[in-house]
């Protein structure tokens, strides 16, 4: 699968939601970009509890707006609200984040993360071991699931049936002008349920980060079911 990437660096994670097995590509840690957005919102939503309250309704608007449609006006809203990098970083350690750190100042983008840290993130919000509640988790997974149609790329291409729910990611980098291109999300394929994350940077366009992101999943997708499928036949 290397070939695929060309010089780009890149760095995959999937996990089968009902055997627990889990194979990942690469460890190195990345921009998540706009993937933050998700932990950004678990981060507000694990305070709220907290607390003992709901999101206002400002705060559902942002919320919806950031996972929904990536409005960055909205996310920076929030991750002043959350504590910036020490309140997602806070929030990491209970959630089951390791290799996480929050961007500094107001910089939410360049919080670094892997690709194994982020399927412990989908893992926060999709399972039932998580120290978000039930209305917590199923309220990140409705707006995952309601992203609009131009952002529905990425792990998406290797879903086969049900819906997918998924956030992504796209950075310019200023300096050496390349970009980042993240995708996770939950997927169905070949009778499976997985949570798959892919992490990609060094992109000449944003366009050339979606193809390779998209070919990677449905790589990705393809070699762990078949693996997945001889081992259950031994």
């Amino acid at each position: 699968m290397t070939a695929l990437f060309g010089d780009n660096r890149m760095s995959v994670a999937m996990l089968d939601v009902e055997s627990g097995a889990m194979a990942t590509y690469g460890h190195d840690a990345f921009d998540t970009a706009s993937v933050v957005k998700v932990d950004i919102l678990a981060t507000l939503l694990l305070q709220a509890q907290d607390q003992g309250r709901r999101l206002s309704t400002e705060e559902r608007a942002q919320s919806a707006a950031m996972i929904q449609k990536s409005d960055n006006d909205s996310t920076s809203a929030l991750w002043t609200r959350i504590g910036s990098a020490s309140g997602l970083d806070a929030a990491n350690e209970r959630l089951g984040l390791l290799q996480t750190r929050g961007g500094q100042g107001t910089v939410w983008g360049i919080t670094q993360t892997t690709a194994e840290d982020q399927i412990r993130l989908l893992q926060s919000v999709f399972g039932d071991k998580s120290p978000l509640s039930e209305a917590s988790r199923t309220y990140i997974q409705d707006l995952m699931r309601h992203v609009v149609g131009s952002q529905t790329w990425g792990v998406s291409a290797a879903a086969d049936s049900g819906t997918t729910a998924l956030k992504n990611g796209w950075l310019k980098r200023t300096q050496t002008k390349k970009w980042d291109v993240n995708s996770i999300g939950r997927i169905e394929h070949e009778g499976h349920v997985y949570l798959m994350a892919v992490l990609l940077n060094g992109c000449s366009t944003q366009e050339v980060g979606i193809s390779i992101v998209e070919q990677a999943s449905r790589a990705s997708a393809t070699a762990f079911s078949r693996k997945l499928g001889e081992t259950s036949a031994n």
